[in-house]
């Protein structure tokens, strides 16, 4: 398989986890009227649980499928993003992660635990964060398991590193939790802004929410949605760490839609009956053309 179609998953992937919407199969999510997700004034935290589905394009072309499931129960928040390539990519190259986080509400969202894991040329790398709930950094653990086709068995190899730097967690938090605490406060300050410092095995960096401004997103048949939104643009800043000089990965992608002149931009907008808002529109500008993530489903319980 060629670099660039691996640099395109690695792009629809990292549109995901970038807004902290990580990134599932394609379930057939309840298809629900726009009134759902609508402008309304902020409602009291209280035990829910919603699944917004979405669609990632590439040139108009359907390339992946995504669901986030959000909880609140008893002070505790949790949040389970699951994505696969869908359609021809999904053919030619099957990739599929999880993430989940769960953590306590306080003024700030605290995590607990935050788990990833990418399922890549039958291999998957699961990574694990722990946290104490109160703003701290615990441990970190990462494995690679393989199933072998002919014994039906799966070898799973500890490769945690013996060492991190403190420097590299201290003040850490994970991605999930970074934008689940933007969405909480939207509905109060109607401004996307912020930033959180996070950890990912083997570096740390900020993810920042800035250049916030109400848009109205204009009708489309690929998405739910269409009316008022917050929107803002998502930047990731190097902090600590194994950093290249020149932009690999995620950066290298950022840095095209800035020579573009537009970073990564995320639409928020209010869901009813709850106390945050949603993305509804994700747009990234790389050298391979837009990609673009629009909300396709929406259901509350």
């Amino acid at each position: 398989m060629g670099k660039k179609t691996y640099s395109l998953i690695f792009m629809l992937f990292a549109v995901i986890v970038c807004a902290g919407f990580l990134n599932s199969a394609a379930t057939a999510a309840q298809q629900v009227t726009t009134q759902q997700v609508a402008t309304q004034q902020p409602a009291k935290a209280k035990n829910t649980a919603t699944r917004l589905t979405y669609s990632v394009y590439a040139g108009g072309v359907y390339v992946l499928a995504a669901t986030l499931d959000i909880s609140q129960k008893s002070g505790l928040y949790g949040l389970d993003l699951r994505a696969q390539t869908f359609g021809i990519l999904g053919n030619l190259a099957p990739w599929s992660g999880e993430f989940k986080t769960r953590g306590v509400s306080q003024k700030a969202p605290l995590p607990l635990t935050y788990r990833s894991a990418s399922l890549w040329k039958g291999e998957t790398e699961t990574k694990t964060y722990r946290y104490d709930g109160a703003g701290h950094f615990k441990s970190y653990q990462v494995t690679q398991s393989k199933l072998d086709p002919a014994t039906k068995k799966t070898t799973v190899i500890d490769t945690t590193p013996a060492k991190i730097d403190p420097l590299l967690t201290r003040n850490t938090t994970d991605i999930l939790s970074a934008a689940w605490d933007v969405m909480l406060n939207l509905p109060g300050s109607q401004e996307c802004a912020g930033e959180s410092l996070i950890f990912d095995g083997d570096r740390s960096f900020t993810i920042k929410f800035h250049s916030s401004k109400p848009d109205m997103l204009a009708f489309s048949k690929y998405n739910l949605y269409h009316g008022s939104t917050i929107s803002c643009q998502v930047e990731i800043i190097p902090a600590q760490g194994k950093w290249r000089k020149k932009p690999r990965g995620w950066l290298s992608i950022q840095e095209q839609g800035r020579q573009k002149g537009a970073l990564p931009t995320i639409w928020f907008a209010p869901l009813k009956g709850s106390n945050y808002y949603v993305p509804v529109k994700i747009l990234v500008h790389t050298d391979y053309g837009p990609l673009i993530m629009h909300l396709s489903g929406a259901v509350t319980k």
